[in-house]
């Protein structure tokens, strides 16, 4: 095998590793993510599965980047050209929402379930989450923001206050989905947001 054609496996390698990594920790937690069950389900050794990363850690941090990359790829590129205001901020909202309905992730949104397991805690992981999470809020409010001077909103809205209320009602919507299995709860959610961006 040439290097060229060895590096192109090593990387498919890894690339599954991640992708299966990521579906575990959706419904396990990224403490539930082990290097034996990895390798189980790869039909790798354990040593294969960590050794493209060098630690467990470094491949949590793999798989919840690669999280990140796909809610961006679905929830925030398909709006990124919109313009910038309310008409993009109701075009994430729906995007969010058919994120949660296609139930991308079996264990649903990736930064959901990783904030409530690691909010509390110290680490490298708490740190990717925190820094996800409020990349994401500062997006939201930065468009509630231009809405507000565009007089697309109320002009004593508070974009911060409106980013928390949307991010809290997608939590809610996920929760909703998985928790109690409520397939109306999209639906009520997009009359929520109606209800919020006027």
């Amino acid at each position: 095998m040439s290097p060229r054609s060895s590096d192109v496996v090593a990387r498919r390698t890894r690339d599954a590793i991640v992708e299966q990594a990521l579906l575990v920790a959706s419904v396990d937690g990224f403490d539930g993510l082990t290097i034996g069950g990895l390798a189980g389900d790869l039909g790798l050794s354990k040593a294969g599965v960590v050794g493209p990363f060098g630690s467990k850690q470094e491949l949590q941090l793999a798989a919840f980047k690669r999280g990140i990359e796909q809610f961006v790829e679905l929830v925030w590129e398909p709006v990124a050209t919109l313009p910038a205001g309310l008409p993009r901020l109701k075009g994430i909202c729906e995007q969010w929402i058919r994120y949660h309905e296609r139930r991308t992730l079996p264990g649903g949104c990736l930064v959901t379930t990783a904030s409530v397991e690691f909010d509390a805690r110290d680490g490298a992981l708490r740190d990717a989450v925190a820094s996800a999470q409020g990349r994401w809020l500062t997006t939201l409010a930065a468009d509630a923001e231009v809405a507000v001077r565009a007089g697309e909103l109320p002009a004593d809205t508070d974009p911060r206050e409106l980013a928390l209320l949307i991010n809290g009602l997608a939590m809610s919507l996920n929760q909703s989905l998985l928790l109690f299995d409520d397939v109306d709860a999209p639906d009520r959610a997009r009359r929520a947001v109606a209800r919020i961006l006027g």
